[in-house]
């Protein structure tokens, strides 16, 4: 397997499991119930849209404010992996607070900060640093195409595995993710010691 597949692959994990779209499907169905098919249609594409506009505007940024703030990398890999990891932990324990806001929904809340939330922006930030550019927007472009589908796909899917079904799914991910922000706790304070 060539080198870039092999980093995109290992890059799509962590934002694959950060975006969650098993929490947002629920989510989005019931912010679009009653509305029209070609209404839904839009919303899907706002959605996906400034989710990767987000995205992309972060990553072209994020290594500058490095720079200017002296952040090193293996100090976003713990800062990232403590953000991380509280999210993980308050999604278990069922305190994640989402309300619609006043605006497109596409735009808000389903794209920022449903899809593209501060988790997505630190996993992406620490993915650029350990996998580098090219991987890591492949990996978040198809992540976001799974997006959509999914979208597209949602009252299917809802009726396959169900509320209890989907919730189920999302705590697993939210395990997962504990499990990544540990990893890269782990990772940055290694770092730190070998450099000692």
């Amino acid at each position: 397997m060539p080198l870039l597949m092999k980093d995109a692959l290992y890059a799509f994990i962590p934002i694959f499991v950060a975006i969650d779209v098993f929490a947002v499907i629920p989510i989005f169905v019931s912010l679009t119930e009653g509305m029209s098919r070609e209404k839904k249609r839009v919303i899907e594409r706002e959605s996906v849209v400034t989710a990767l506009i987000v995205g992309l505007l972060f990553i072209a940024v994020g290594e500058a404010i490095f720079r200017i703030l002296s952040i090193t990398e293996n100090d976003f890999k713990i800062a990232g992996g403590l953000i991380l990891l509280i999210f993980a932990i308050l999604d278990l324990l069922g305190y994640t607070k989402i309300r619609e806001q006043a605006g497109k929904l596409g735009v808000v809340p389903l794209g920022v900060p449903l899809i593209v939330g501060p988790a997505v922006l630190a996993t992406i930030l620490v993915l650029v640093d350990h996998y580098g550019i090219v991987p890591t927007i492949l990996s978040f472009i198809i992540n976001l195409c799974i997006v959509w589908i999914s979208f597209r796909a949602s009252a299917n899917i809802l009726a396959v595995f169900g509320r209890g079904g989907i919730t189920a799914i999302s705590k697993i991910m939210a395990l997962l993710l504990a499990s990544i922000a540990v990893m890269l706790i782990r990772v940055g304070v290694e770092n730190i010691f070998a450099k000692i």
